[in-house]
């Protein structure tokens, strides 16, 4: 049975998912502003994640909030991480991919997930040690063994282009073992597909705490792993991350790390 903190984040995605939806045929009509180079927000983005907040706080006054559009509020152990609309750029183009994550962090170890795609009203949960969920079916990473045949998301953010060289080297490096590459423009689905075998393995670099925080827990509790890119375990504060099942994590690792910079291994 899914836990009461997951009960109330499916409530939030699930309103906030209403908003995304509701504005999807005036896409044209909306207010974008661009925080910076490339990085766009529209006001989906922010009533999606007031309606997330209002809900969370609702059931958890005391809990302190880490929020793409509104930042940090609050202080203490248990920390909502949310991203109200992953995928932006996808929406904003009409692009049919994009998401609402939301997970809750106990000092920094992610406990409770939910991805919520609205389109296609899969729903990803997982609370710590209770499995990963889609749509209320038990989700287990691939039993792939190795690269050969590997499936492979990916991400190329506007964020990190200086280490567009060591990107291509890496995907160059997988892609000489793996069946393909997709890039698809939502590191929090990418995560959660992860997480139900769709693809065997993610990787991508500077990712912030709220595109990975809940697909990470999806992962791991699908039996997974999560690490950076030199293979430390954990939700990477470098935001370099690579996750999939253990032995295709492992290998992705091993080829990731032969062709990233010193910058790009640091914690």
């Amino acid at each position: 049975m899914p836990r009461p903190a997951v009960n109330v984040a499916v409530r939030a995605a699930r309103s906030a998912g209403n908003i995304i939806l509701r504005y999807m045929n005036r896409i044209d009509g909306l207010n974008v502003v661009e925080k910076q180079r490339m990085d766009f927000a529209s006001e989906v983005d922010r009533l999606a994640e007031a309606e997330i907040v209002k809900e969370l706080k609702r059931a958890y006054p005391t809990h302190a909030f880490l929020a793409e559009e509104s930042g940090a509020t609050g202080k203490g152990p248990l920390v909502w991480v949310i991203d109200p609309l992953d995928g932006t750029h996808n929406y904003l183009r009409g692009i049919p991919h994009f998401c609402v994550s939301i997970a809750l962090l106990d000092k920094g170890e992610p406990v409770y997930a939910v991805v919520f795609d609205p389109l296609r009203d899969e729903l990803f949960t997982a609370s710590k040690g209770d499995g990963a969920y889609l749509n209320d079916r038990r989700i287990r990473v691939s039993k792939r063994e190795n690269l050969g045949g590997a499936m492979i998301g990916t991400g190329f953010p506007y964020r990190q282009r200086s280490h567009l060289d060591a990107q291509l080297a890496m995907t160059r490096a997988l892609l000489g073992q793996a069946e393909d590459i997709r890039r698809s423009g939502s590191a929090a689905l990418d995560l959660a597909y992860t997480a139900a075998g769709r693809y065997d393995g993610f990787f991508e670099i500077g990712l912030k705490p709220w595109d990975m925080a809940a697909g990470a827990l999806l992962v791991r509790e699908a039996g997974g792993r999560y690490c950076d890119f030199a293979g430390r375990d954990g939700i990477p504060e470098s935001g370099n991350i690579i996750a999939g099942n253990l032995h295709v994590a492992q290998a992705m690792t091993d080829a990731i790390s032969a062709n990233a910079t010193p910058r790009l291994l640091m914690a």
